[in-house]
C-alpha cells in the first residue's frame, strides 16, 4: 500500500476527515481527536465508511498544530492528542511533522491505528522509525488473528500487522491493543485463545480492551449506497464479552 502525500508549494498537508476537541476514550486522559481521510481496509463493520476514500479537508502541520493547540489547557498532565482514522499511518509524513510540532511543547502523542500500511521494506521502515521518535503510544486495533480470517472481514491479511505489533514491543513502545468484538464473526474461541497467547508475548502492552460491536455505522454505508452485511448481528452481551476477555486473558497490565 502506497503512502498518500498531498503538497502544495513544497509544503505536505494531511487530508483531515473530522476533528473531536474532547476525546475520553482514545488513549490516557482527556484528547484531543484528529481523524485522518482514507482507509485500505473495509472492514465489515466500519462505522466511518465515509473516510475509505476521496472528501476531507487540506491542512498543513502548523495549521492543524495551532488548532488543536488552543485546547491544551484541558489535557492537564495525563492527555494530549490521539490522530486516529480512517488510517492515518497511509499519511506518515504528514502525521510525523505534526507529531514533532506536539512534542516541541512535550504533549503525550498517540496514534490509533489498523497497522495495514506496515512493510519491512527500509525505505518504509525508517519513516516508520521517524514517527515512532515522536509518538508516546500505539492503540493498535487486532481485528483477527487468523490471516485468512482477516482478510474475509477486512479485504486484507494481517501478518504485517502482527510483525508491527513486535517491532513495537521490541523497540520499548507503549501499546494499547483493542480487538472488536461481532457475534459469529470476531469471537471464535481458538482465535481468541491465539490472539491471547500473542499478546501476551508482547513487552509493552499497557491495555487491552474489547470493543463491542455496535450498528451505529450502518446509515452512514446506507447513504453511501453500500451493502451493509451486519444488519442482523446483535451487540454482544456481558456474558459474551466476559467470555472473550477470558479467552484473550485480559488482566491489569
Amino acid at each position: 500500500m502506497k503512502y498518500r502525500y498531498n503538497y502544495e508549494n513544497g509544503v505536505i498537508k494531511g487530508n483531515i476527515h473530522s476533528l473531536e476537541s474532547f476525546g475520553l476514550v482514545d488513549g490516557p486522559g482527556v484528547r484531543y481527536v484528529v481523524f485522518m481521510q482514507g482507509c485500505a481496509l473495509r472492514c465489515k463493520y466500519c462505522h466511518n465508511p465515509e473516510t475509505w476514500s476521496g472528501g476531507g479537508s487540506l491542512w498543513t502541520p502548523q495549521q492543524l498544530f495551532d488548532k488543536v493547540y488552543r485546547y491544551h489547557e484541558y489535557w492537564q498532565n495525563n492527555g494530549g492528542i490521539t490522530v486516529s482514522g480512517g488510517e492515518p499511518l497511509l499519511q506518515i509524513e504528514f502525521l510525523t511533522e505534526f507529531f514533532r510540532l506536539a512534542k516541541e511543547k512535550n504533549i503525550h502523542t498517540a496514534v490509533d491505528t489498523a497497522g495495514q500500511p506496515f512493510t519491512n521494506e527500509p525505505d518504509r521502515t525508517a519513516k516508520f522509525e521517524e514517527l515512532m521518535k515522536f509518538t508516546d503510544l500505539v492503540i493498535l486495533d487486532l481485528k483477527e488473528w487468523s490471516s485468512e480470517k482477516h482478510k474475509a472481514l477486512t479485504g486484507k491479511g494481517n501478518e504485517n500487522i502482527k510483525a508491527m505489533a513486535v517491532w513495537l514491543s521490541e523497540h520499548g513502545k507503549d501499546l494499547w491493543i483493542r480487538h472488536v468484538l461481532v457475534p459469529n464473526l470476531t469471537d471464535g474461541e481458538e482465535d481468541l485463545k491465539a490472539m491471547g497467547e500473542f499478546i501476551a508475548s508482547l513487552k509493552t502492552v499497557k491495555k487491552v480492551e474489547i470493543l463491542p460491536y455496535h450498528a451505529f455505522g450502518m446509515p452512514k454505508w446506507e447513504k453511501l449506497g453500500l451493502d451493509y452485511t451486519l444488519s442482523k448481528t446483535e451487540t454482544p452481551t456481558q456474558d459474551e464479552i466476559k467470555r472473550a476477555e477470558e479467552l484473550l486473558g485480559i488482566k491489569n497490565y
